[in-house]
């Protein structure tokens, strides 16, 4: 899957997550072993929202996990879910309207969107952070996509990423390899019924570039105070820049 290109990429990309989303969070507990949940409180920690009327772009979406831990931690918040995959927008909505209304605060303000991350349908200078989660190593175009994100953020405003990233080699190489191409397509297929989904996971990451190497394209798009960090034995990273 990961040899396609261009819009053949993008469709395959999409109709992948339209056919895991019912089952997407949980995988994502079961393949980080519950990790995913302290890498996104990093992520929205990092995105240094206002405490009072920020604006925040949750881009790549899917289910709202980001959207729904920056209203946790800056609870006046209004957060735009984006995402070009309208049934992971669903699930999110339905797991929005399943919570108490005591899980939101009343100044809470969180809405879905249907928006390609190489044509966001928002204006420039909108938003104080736009943050995502395991999206830009699907984009099919990844200087179009970072351009986007420094448009519509504001002057000062943060860009922060958290996604896979190719893993250096070391002592504990067999095991993660193990773990990536055996481990998670055999839960996926256990759990969603989906294997190929679950051996794109390892092989887009694995063609993707290095932390370094993205950092690289995040000052070519212009941001600045570039840095990031490596997590899970080097397989993801969550990198973060100003505009």
């Amino acid at each position: 899957m990961t040899h396609l290109t261009g819009n053949q990429r993008a469709q395959y990309v999409q109709a992948m997550f339209t056919r895991i989303a019912p089952s997407y969070d949980l995988m994502n507990r079961l393949m980080t072993f519950g990790q995913d949940a302290a890498w996104r409180k990093e992520v929205i920690r990092r995105a240094d929202l206002p405490q009072k009327s920020g604006q925040l772009l949750d881009l790549g979406a899917g289910t709202g996990d980001l959207g729904f831990e920056a209203l946790r931690q800056a609870p006046d918040t209004a957060s735009i879910e984006a995402d070009f995959t309208f049934e992971m927008l669903r699930v999110g909505q339905q797991r929005m309207t399943s919570r108490s209304p005591s899980q939101l605060n009343p100044q809470s303000s969180i809405s879905w969107s249907a928006a390609d991350a190489l044509n966001l349908p928002f204006p420039t200078n909108t938003f104080d952070a736009v943050v995502s989660g395991f999206l830009m190593r699907n984009v099919i175009n990844l200087p179009l996509a970072l351009y986007e994100q420094y448009r519509v953020l504001k002057p000062g405003g943060r860009i922060v990423i958290l996604d896979t990233t190719r893993p250096r080699k070391n002592l504990l190489t067999p095991f993660v390899r193990f773990h990536m191409h055996f481990m998670i397509p055999l839960l996926g297929r256990l759990i969603s019924g989906q294997l190929d989904a679950y051996e794109y996971l390892p092989d887009s990451s694995e063609a993707f570039l290095s932390a370094e190497a993205f950092a690289g394209k995040l000052s070519n798009a212009g941001f600045h105070k570039i840095a990031f960090r490596r997590l899970n034995f080097g397989t993801i990273a969550i990198h973060w820049g100003v505009k």
